[in-house]
């Protein structure tokens, strides 16, 4: 049975189609939330690795009044992986560019974690934004963070999972018990609904990636780049909304990541790991309507 989502009230009230466009060569689904007029403030919201657009639903229940359009990175979810393409940060960052030119030009470009590299990639070669907002931003490489040793154990595991026979390969991959392990991992809340939420999320989602080859180009694609590459080569006001547990990229890195930009504002969230998406999404929220100059979301 789903575990209940204690954004669902808030989530139900804001409306939401789903549609489809071709760019980069592929087919790309994606979903608008909130008002469906043009001249709305927009929001283009990238995912992270294993995530699909689910993943971003809280946060869009606290931004109400906000149009935000939330893709499904190619091979993952709903969007299958472009045809005769390697899946690297060239094929995404490209990818999201014209994504953002042909669905919504002038938007703000918000990247949760891989996403995080994704946008940044894609802003530092010329995708026009007037502001990037980076939640859980990947700010150090993932092999020297504080649980290197785990990022270690994944690469063996995504290594074995592309090597393996294809059908032993996919099953270890789609293994719900390593699923599980990885969930138990990130989350750092002791709230029990709040976890068993978190879990059923990662349960249902986590493993809507297209196939193996998909799977292993996009890990290697996230523990081989970080946010602070393209850093330097970012002209638009950029926030970060950090965790100040994140086993991934401890803050210290995140505060010497901040440094790197010529304008940024670094905003850090206490008691929380690398699933604020889920377990702060209001405080993620209020940051990027002060950072977007939002009017302040109505009390419920």
């Amino acid at each position: 049975m789903p575990a209940p989502s204690p954004y669902a009230a808030r989530l139900g009230e804001i409306p939401v189609v789903r549609r489809e466009v071709r760019v980069a060569g592929g087919s790309t689904a994606y979903w608008i939330y909130g008002p469906a007029t043009d001249d709305a403030p927009t929001i283009v919201a990238v995912h992270g690795f294993r995530g699909e657009h689910h993943g971003l639903e809280p946060v869009i229940a606290y931004l109400p009044g906000v149009r935000v359009i939330s893709p499904d990175l190619p091979g993952f979810g709903e969007t299958p992986p472009v045809p005769g393409r390697v899946h690297d940060l060239e094929l995404y960052a490209a990818w999201l560019t014209e994504f953002v030119r042909v669905v919504a030009p002038g938007a703000a470009v918000l990247g949760h974690s891989f996403g995080s590299i994704v946008a940044s990639a894609a802003v530092a070669a010329g995708l026009e934004t007037p502001r990037l907002v980076l939640v859980n931003p990947i700010g150090a490489p993932a092999l020297q963070g504080p649980k290197g040793v785990l990022t270690r154990l994944a690469v063996l595991y995504y290594t074995l999972g592309a090597r393996l026979p294809e059908r032993i390969g996919t099953a270890l991959l789609r293994h719900p018990l390593i699923v599980r392990v990885m969930s138990i991992a990130m989350a750092k809340t002791r709230d029990p609904a709040l976890r068993r939420f978190i879990h059923d999320q990662h349960d249902t989602y986590f493993s809507r990636f297209a196939d193996r080859d998909v799977l292993h180009d996009a890990f290697v694609t996230s523990v081989s780049h970080d946010v602070r590459a393209f850093a330097g080569d970012i002209r638009v006001p950029t926030l970060l909304v950090a965790a100040q547990r994140d086993d991934i990229t401890p803050i210290e890195a995140e505060r010497a990541l901040a440094r790197l930009f010529p304008e940024a504002e670094l905003v850090e969230i206490a008691d929380v790991g690398h699933l604020i998406h889920y377990e702060t999404p209001a405080e993620a929220a209020g940051a990027i309507r002060r950072f977007l100059r939002l009017p302040v979301a109505p009390d419920r």
